[in-house]
């Protein structure tokens, strides 16, 4: 009996040692994806963007893999190594393939769409600055960050309200350029902010990104520079982590009462879901997934505590304009709903179907805009 027992005993212990190796094992595994995840490159396409292939060209077309990112409407930038280029619409009546898509070439920025090339569809449309892509004076200025100088384009315009634009995952400062146009005619100054991790910008003290959790103290270095140098009242517009990082400033910023509007394309409201959907991006294993959101939730500073952005509709003081759709498979648009339902007061949804995350502009330029004259307009 007793050697039974003793026998029982020790088969208990290594099968508890083994869970527990095992726990360890996914923990640290976990912690890997969740470094993965968090640490999406600027203008390096967001992970589990297809690849395309270039099949031909011709005057004014380009011939594409078909796939259902290739057949998404509106207009896209194309990038791959050593090339830029962007495109329009697909042109159904164009010949083409069982395999291939045609979509209309508006410009080739840079390189050549050689037959072969691997290119990714990508809603930063625009290369260089705004000089060198829109023919707009600009101003390369620094803004006063708590991490050191943040480097922004300040496009100057008549009136005292500003427009800061702010990018999101996976893009740059160039992504906001789609809307420079558009605000320009209206006369409305832009500055256009780099913030921590970007290229030319300080880095983030652990070299991770923290979904705006941090940064967005660097949105409300820009309006405190707006105001300095003669912005009466400023409107924000961001994009995925950029329009998180509008709302924390909404609700955290000392210069609130400052912020006239907020512009809020593919919000990330819901980290938990969009920290999953890029660890499962990176090929996580979906049994570690549990594990690469709990550490990345740690890395980032995302506490259980913590409300997410948007949490409390009613906390909102000001005008909020959303674009999302049902097809963003980062950022869930179903908080963007919920807040809209809770403060129809305040909040106006403009949902975008057929646009991946950050291409709501893209899939409706004509649509975005026009939405955007309409909120815009009694802000002015």
């Amino acid at each position: 009996m007793r050697t039974a027992t003793a026998t029982a005993a020790a088969v208990t212990t290594t099968l508890l040692g083994a869970g527990a190796a095992a726990l360890t094992a996914a923990a640290l595994a976990g912690r890997c994806a969740a470094d993965a995840a968090l640490r999406t490159e600027p203008g390096r396409p967001l992970p589990g963007s297809p690849l395309l292939s270039v099949h031909s060209t011709a005057a004014g077309r380009v011939e594409l893999t078909r796939s259902l990112t290739s057949l998404r409407p509106g207009t896209y930038g194309l990038t791959g190594p050593g090339v830029h280029a962007v495109v329009g619409p697909v042109l159904p009546d164009a010949p083409h393939g069982p395999d291939t898509v045609v979509r209309r070439l508006v410009a080739v920025t840079h390189g050549s769409l050689d037959p072969g090339t691997r290119v990714t569809l990508t809603p930063q449309v625009h290369l260089g600055n705004p000089g060198s892509a829109l023919g707009l004076d600009h101003a390369d200025v620094d803004v006063p960050g708590e991490l050191g100088a943040l480097p922004a384009w300040f496009v100057p315009a008549a009136r005292d309200t500003w427009v800061i634009t702010v990018h999101g995952l996976g893009a740059t400062r160039e992504h906001p350029m789609v809307v420079m146009p558009f605000l320009h005619r209206h006369r409305l100054p832009v500055l256009d902010l780099a913030y921590r991790g970007d290229l030319g910008a300080p880095a983030s003290p652990d070299g991770l990104g923290h979904l705006g959790e941090s940064e967005w103290r660097d949105l409300d270095a820009a309006i405190r520079y707006a105001l300095r140098y003669g912005a009466r009242r400023v409107v924000l517009h961001g994009w995925s982590t950029g329009a998180t990082m509008a709302l924390h400033a909404a609700e955290r910023s000392a210069l609130a009462s400052r912020i006239a509007g907020l512009v809020l394309d593919s919000p990330v409201l819901d980290w938990h879901a969009t920290l999953r959907a890029l660890a499962a991006a990176r090929r996580t294993p979906a049994p570690l997934l549990p594990f690469a959101v709990k550490a990345a939730e740690g890395r980032a500073g995302l506490r259980a505590d913590r409300r997410a952005p948007g949490a409390d509709p009613a906390a909102l003081k000001i005008p909020v304009l959303v674009f999302h759709g049902p097809d963003d498979a980062l950022a869930p648009w179903e908080p963007s709903r919920r807040l809209a339902a809770a403060r129809p007061d305040l909040v106006t949804l403009r949902t975008v179907p057929g646009a991946a995350h950050g291409a709501m502009w893209n899939a409706d330029p004509a649509g975005y805009e026009e939405a955007l004259r309409r909120f815009l307009t009694p802000l002015m």
